[in-house]
């Protein structure tokens, strides 16, 4: 959960200052009760072309106009239906697959601690619409399992790039719009600029996620740190037993904390916490926070990836970035990280109550912005 501390945190404007900017720049959808009439509020074109003169940031959104999405009331589905197992890289990857085999494809990536089902309502919005949409379950999630108990139970942000472009080579897919949060809105941010002739465009919830140890050292003020207690807990061996032994009750807890306006029932919960089963799952949670903060070794096969993304390099392909106004998970601003987006680009708050889930707490407006961003190329 969450984007860990980086250079991007550091460049945050002040409080006035990104009061106005928000004012002028952000497309807001809001999300009104019971989240089924979603609405696009723009401003105008010349508060917009002020705001982007003071600021040097003009939005390079595409002019081309996308179909909207029909309503999509979150809950409306349970289920994927049978679920896929292939064959690819180090992993053999469990999978829900939806819509026509021939058309444009979308991946859709989640985090931790959440599954494929934060899609469950977004995936059949998208196949009606005519796209192949391709849900994985990540390494140490769910029914995906490592080929070979020699694989070091790896969660370098480098290595689950590696794992969806393997998944695309496996499913013949050449290219495809990458959505994602949490760790998946990382790894679609990963996959844009170290294989951008795979990535169609991206939809980023949180905008710009890659980091490093090294970038991870500053020390944070307590407020901030204290947002990433969980991680902290993680470094210790009493953090990773007490995970284990807690893990329905954690992640429900972390749940409650990224969305804390978000009411879910225990069956909502229930079905993504059985992919928390995974006989890796520990492992890879503990990893992934324990290599951010420079307390767990990577794997050198991965060096030279990790040290392309240590630059902080810029996302190229079109992107739409998304926020909660209610998420409660630590997350940059969204002019922190304007200056990694260099093709079109988009910035949407999401309002009404939406928390860090935004693919399961508002999927209308998530999948808008997959078809929408497909419209920017």
């Amino acid at each position: 959960m969450g984007a860990q501390a980086s250079a991007s945190y550091g460049q945050a404007l002040g409080g006035n200052q990104l009061t106005n900017l928000r004012r002028a720049l952000v497309n807001t959808i809001a999300i009104d009760e019971p989240f089924d009439q979603p609405r696009r509020r723009f401003l105008g074109s010349a508060a917009m072309t002020v705001a982007a003169a003071q600021f040097g940031m003009m939005s390079i959104a595409s002019k081309a106009k996308a179909a909207p999405v029909p309503p999509v009331k979150r809950g409306t589905h349970t289920s994927f239906g049978r679920l896929k197992q292939i064959d690819a890289g180090l992993l053999n990857v469990g999978y829900a697959e939806a819509g026509p085999a021939d058309g444009p494809a979308v991946l859709l990536l989640h985090g931790w601690p959440y599954d494929i089902y934060s899609f469950v309502d977004v995936a059949p919005v998208l196949a009606s619409a005519g796209y192949r949409v391709i849900v994985p379950y990540i390494r140490g999630y769910g029914t995906t399992r490592f080929l070979s108990s020699e694989t070091m139970r790896n969660a370098q942000q480098s290595a689950v790039g590696l794992d969806m472009i393997a998944l695309m080579d496996a499913l013949k897919i050449q290219k495809a719009i990458i959505g994602g949060f949490d760790w998946g809105a990382r790894t679609a941010d990963v996959m844009a600029v170290l294989w951008p002739e795979r990535c169609k465009a991206i939809v980023s919830v949180s905008g710009y996620l890659i980091s490093s140890p090294e970038g991870n050292q500053t020390p944070l003020p307590p407020q901030g740190a204290c947002a990433f207690w969980y991680q902290y807990y993680f470094a210790t061996e009493v953090g990773k037993a007490g995970y284990e032994k807690y893990l329905a009750e954690f992640n429900k807890f972390i749940w409650h904390q990224a969305s804390p306006k978000w009411v879910f029932d225990d069956a909502t919960y229930n079905r993504t916490a059985a992919s928390f089963s995974n006989p890796d799952h520990v492992d890879i949670v503990m990893h992934d926070y324990r290599w951010r903060l420079g307390l767990a070794e990577g794997e050198r096969k991965y060096d030279e990836l990790e040290k392309r993304l240590a630059a902080l390099p810029a996302v190229t392909v079109p992107a739409i970035t998304m926020e909660g106004d209610s998420n409660g998970a630590a997350h940059p601003p969204s002019t922190a990280y304007r200056s990694k987006f260099s093709g079109r680009y988009d910035y949407r708050l999401i309002t009404g109550g939406v928390g860090h889930n935004i693919p399961q707490e508002a999927p209308q407006a998530f999948a808008q912005a997959i078809v929408d961003v497909d419209a920017f190329s």
